[in-house]
């Protein structure tokens, strides 16, 4: 995405929008605007995504160097791949225009989160350090140095996962901004708050500016605050290479001694003395992990409590005598008779009671019903305590990320609201999807297990799970054979744990079942039942039922690998134009 928050967009009328680049790219509509390019969202036709378009303003079309420096800088950035940065696709340079096609995020960026907040709690700010430092050190083992690290230039998924934008391009930008006699843009203004010393005096910029400029976003992330502020741009330049900011320790204790090491040397003012790589600070913040993350306490138990039995161990008898024989064959007879006796009178009392628990006493019984309020939009701790609701409600939680609503806010329910339910004995069970916000969780180490346990267990611990197969000598078929992230590595519930699945000593194949006509969750089962995974759902108009599969992107008996991904499209019904077409009696066509 592009360098600067996004902003509303108040021009009514530009160029692009409604055109179609390269025959590909259609420009949909202006999301964002940096100091020498503007954003558009678009719709790749040849793939059918949505991707975002980077297009150089036409007033910067006629400086040949600022071209080829962008279009270098492109380049360079489209060799990189990595989950913690945004993907460019397509570079296109010509004498008419110069644009990059990246991957659209869905997300905001951290100054937009951070700005929501007052400082994040230390176990957030080491979940987003370490994302934004494995970017930046994929990035500088290809030799491509950032230049412009700050929350504006970060973004931040709904799952938690961090995305770093604009590698070498926003430096670029803010380059033109300093070099016009114009106003200086949102972009430039607020990269001095995180320039580090060398860029400051003109000095060599290699991996460890990069690294300053980290240090102070998580100096910001844990306090709230930044530490070199300033009237002028002048004067917080000279407090970046001069001063002291106020002791992390000061604004929240909270924050552990180590990680106050981990900043501040992250950002030490002698190039010398701070991080030399990414590697290292990454080293450092795992090592800090591993001492002070706060492990979940909760074990599974078997019941020791079981009770010993009374009955003592069995002796083998003597030899008995004829009469004793004949005496003991007559006694079994008659317990056999009275045990068969006592059956028949307990089993049709079984039954009795079956058939009153369950039919009968239903009859004579006034049953009541209760109409389901409308929890959603509340806070559940505000009602789930409530003894005249809990009376009547017996609610199970599921905790969603959701960094649009409060913590704790109910967004969905199930049964939905106004529904009239019976009341049983253990009450009405209601369903709540509660937003919970970046809370992180240790991934379950689930290598080695069977992977339909090891997927109950990650599901149970509050996370989404994909698996993917892999072969391997040493993991049993069916077994786990690793994890993406790593067990003990912490992410936020509903986060994605990518699962590996051993094949056994080479690939395994499955055919793809037919799903056309089916209903999704029918779908979802069949490919379940054939090891196979859900892919992309899109969901499209058309003349079949609402929830009906219509396409799948594997044609039906197909062989391919096991724990592939199928992707469907699924009927949302006929449009309404058409609906009110045939209602009104017009033919088709």
């Amino acid at each position: 995405m592009d360098n600067t928050e996004i902003t509303e967009v108040t021009e009514k009328k530009d160029k692009y929008i409604g055109t179609v680049l390269a025959k590909r790219y259609g420009i949909l509509e202006l999301i964002g605007e940096g100091g020498m390019a503007k954003v558009y969202r678009a719709i790749d036709n040849r793939l059918n995504r949505f991707v975002a378009v980077k297009i150089l303003k036409d007033e910067y079309m006629q400086d040949e160097e600022l071209k080829r420096r962008f279009a270098s800088e492109s380049h360079a950035v489209a060799m990189l791949s990595h989950p913690n940065i945004v993907s460019v696709f397509d570079v296109s340079h010509d004498d008419d225009l110069e644009y990059i096609v990246m991957e659209l995020v869905d997300g905001i960026t951290l100054k937009q989160y951070l700005s929501r907040k007052n400082g994040l709690s230390w176990k957030e700010t080491v979940h987003f350090a370490k994302q934004i430092a494995k970017a930046l050190s994929h990035a500088h083992e290809r030799s491509l140095i950032h230049r412009d690290i700050k929350p504006q230039n970060i973004m931040l998924l709904l799952d938690g996962t961090i995305k770093v934008a604009d590698f070498g391009i926003a430096a670029l930008e803010n380059e033109t901004d300093r070099d016009s006699g114009e106003e200086l843009s949102t972009s430039a203004v607020g990269s001095i708050y995180y320039i580090s010393p060398e860029q400051i005096k003109n000095s060599p910029v290699d991996a460890r500016s990069d690294i300053y400029s980290l240090g102070i976003v998580m100096y910001e992330m844990l306090t709230g605050v930044l530490p070199f502020t300033g009237d002028s741009f002048g004067e917080i330049a000279v407090k970046h290479m001069n001063s002291e900011p106020i002791a992390i320790e000061d604004l929240n204790s909270s924050v552990p001694e180590g990680l106050i090491d981990i900043t501040m040397k992250a950002m030490e003012r002698d190039i010398d003395k701070r991080y030399q790589s990414a590697e290292e600070l990454i080293a450092d913040l795992d090592r800090f992990s591993q001492e002070n993350s706060l492990k979940d306490q909760s074990k599974y138990y078997y019941d020791e409590e079981l009770e010993e039995s009374d009955i003592p161990p069995v002796i083998a008898p003597g030899e008995l005598s004829r009469d004793a024989f004949e005496r003991r064959k007559i006694r079994s007879r008659k317990v056999s008779f009275l045990s068969g006796a006592f059956l028949v009178i307990l089993s049709t009392v079984a039954v009795f009671v079956l058939i009153w628990n369950y039919w009968l006493g239903e009859l004579f019984k006034s049953s009541e019903r209760y109409q389901v309020p409308d929890f959603t939009g509340r806070i559940y701790t505000d009602f789930i305590t409530d003894p005249n609701i809990t009376k009547i409600y017996k609610f199970k939680l599921k905790y969603n990320v959701d960094l649009t609503h409060e913590y704790g806010t109910v967004l969905e329910q199930s049964p939905v609201a106004g529904r009239n339910v019976m009341l049983s004995d253990d009450g009405i069970s209601v369903s709540l999807t509660i937003a919970s916000g970046l809370t992180l969780t240790d991934v379950p180490n689930v290598v080695g297990m069977d992977y339909r346990e090891a997927q109950l267990q990650l599901e149970n611990a509050g996370f989404k799970v994909s698996i993917e197969s892999g072969i391997s000598e040493t993991v049993e078929k069916n077994n786990v054979i690793s994890t993406s992230p790593s067990a003990d590595e912490q992410l936020s519930p509903g986060s994605v744990v990518y699962i590996t699945v051993s094949s056994g000593n080479e690939a395994s194949y499955t055919t793809v079942p037919n799903l056309i006509g089916y209903t999704e969750n029918s779908a979802y089962s069949k490919l379940d039942s054939c090891r196979l995974s859900v892919g992309t759902v899109e969901r499209v108009e058309s003349d079949l039922e609402p929830g009906t599969v219509i396409w799948q992107n594997i044609e039906a008996y197909t062989e391919i690998e096991e724990f592939s991904k199928i992707s469907l499209r699924v009927s949302t019904g006929p449009s309404q134009a058409l609906l009110e077409a045939e209602a009104a009696g017009v033919p088709e066509g």
